[in-house]
Parts: C-alpha cells; sequence; structure tokens
C-alpha cells in the first residue's frame, strides 16, 4: 500500500531525514514516535505530498507521489497537527466547503457528510459554529475533513495534542474504529496510546528509523512498555554515538 525508499530530505545544512525506507501493508495502523525534531511531520508531509524529497521514493497503491501527487492525494486524507479549521463555519459547512474541495462528486457529498458526522459522532454538532466548539470537537472536525472524500489512507499528527483525558479517550476510540477500514498512520508522544492502538510501530531517531516492528514482537523482545522500551532504544543510541 505504501512503500518509502531511501528517503532524503534537507532543510539548508540540516538533513532531516536520512535514507528512510519501510513499507506499510492495506489495513494497518502504524504508529509513528520519535522526540521533537526526530522528523515524523517531515516524513508524514512528504507521503502526503505536501512536501518533496531531496532524493528517494514514495509510492502510494503503486503510483509514484512525485510523479502522480493528484491522483495521490484523493487516496489520503491527513490531518495535520494544527486542524485546518475555520472557526467561523458551521461544521457542516465547513465539510461541506471539504468535500467540494477535494473533488468528491456532487452527488455524493451529502453523502460522504453525513458518513462523516457519524464516524467522528458530530451529528449533535452539525450546526454549531467551529470556534465555539471544545478543543476536543474540534480534532474531531479535523478528522471528519480527513476522511469526508473516504481516503484509503489516513495520516494523523498528534490527534490527540492539548485534550483532556476523557477527549483522548474519545478520539483514540474514533481512530480504533477505521481499524481494518482504512490504512492509518498515527503520530503521537503519548506511547500509551500507540500501544492501544498500533499493530505496528516506527521509531525515529535524527532522521533515521531505528525500529520497524510489530507491537507484539517489540514488546515481547524488550519484556517492556512501550514508554521503557523507548526510552532504553533512544538512550542506547545516544551511548554509541
Amino acid at each position: 500500500m505504501i512503500i518509502a525508499k531511501n528517503i532524503t530530505k534537507y532543510f539548508g545544512e540540516l538533513q532531516a531525514l536520512k535514507n528512510v525506507s519501510f513499507e506499510i501493508n492495506k489495513g494497518e495502523i502504524i504508529g509513528f514516535l520519535g522526540q521533537n525534531g526526530a522528523g515524523k511531520t517531515t516524513l508524514m508531509r512528504i507521503l502526503t505530498s505536501y512536501l518533496p524529497a531531496a532524493s528517494g521514493q514514495v509510492f502510494i497503491d503503486g503510483q509514484e507521489v512525485s510523479k502522480n501527487s493528484l491522483t495521490v492525494r484523493k487516496k489520503i486524507g491527513y490531518l495535520p497537527e494544527t486542524p485546518p479549521l475555520y472557526s467561523d463555519m458551521t461544521v457542516r459547512d465547513y465539510l461541506k466547503f471539504a468535500a467540494r474541495l477535494k473533488d468528491v462528486p456532487a452527488k455524493r457529498q451529502c453523502i460522504q457528510i453525513d458518513k462523516a458526522l457519524g464516524e467522528c459522532n458530530l451529528k449533535d454538532v452539525r450546526h454549531k459554529i467551529i470556534g465555539t466548539l471544545s478543543k476536543g470537537y474540534k480534532q474531531r472536525v479535523g478528522i471528519a475533513q480527513a476522511i469526508i472524500n473516504n481516503p484509503e489512507i489516513l495520516i494523523l499528527d498528534e490527534p490527540t495534542i492539548g485534550l483532556d483525558p476523557t477527549q483522548i479517550i474519545q478520539v483514540r476510540a474514533l481512530i480504533k474504529n477505521l481499524e481494518y477500514e482504512r490504512t492509518v498512520i498515527l503520530s503521537t508522544h503519548i506511547l500509551s496510546e500507540i500501544q492501544q492502538i498500533a499493530h505496528r510501530v516506527l521509531i525515529i531517531k535524527a532522521g533515521e528509523v531505528i525500529v520497524d516492528k510489530t507491537l507484539k514482537d517489540l514488546l515481547k523482545e524488550f519484556n517492556a512498555d512501550l514508554e521503557g522500551i523507548f526510552l532504553k532504544l533512544h538512550l542506547a543510541k545516544e551511548n554509541q554515538g
């Protein structure tokens, strides 16, 4: 479904990604882990074609992203760390706007809007102004716009950042409900979140993938929770340096 081959990216003299390679199968939920500045967001933006790689290739469903970016974007739903919301619009009007932007056929727009409202538990607030909603509801609206075109791949960058514990549980349940229906890539600093949702874990440090394993195998190998594993791997990498 997703193949990344030797992805490298520079910002000036800073090498943000160093020959990153991996494959993701259809229906998997992948947890991207890494400290601030590790390269997670840069990699996600390259996968979505919002940023070009300096070198390397990304294939989405057999199509190379750099050569077929418009076609590939139709297969992807993307939630950046700051959701692209318009605070003066109602939830339903915003989703209609998002559907048009993503070329959802006119005859399917109402169907897709209602489906997204249902999946994200937004029907009760569909006529409310986005600016009046809580942070948790705004995150749901952000996820709803990401799935409005029924994409095969969903890429979520820190979807629960700034939420209270109850809101985190609600958004986590929403993401879990997308399991098997879509391929999901999830970046977060909340390790327990990954442990409860992900099938597989990619850990990135200083632009390199240092771990690519199923969650089950990773937990079994280290006989520890994900937080302990994460700290151990980063300390080991630093000591090697």
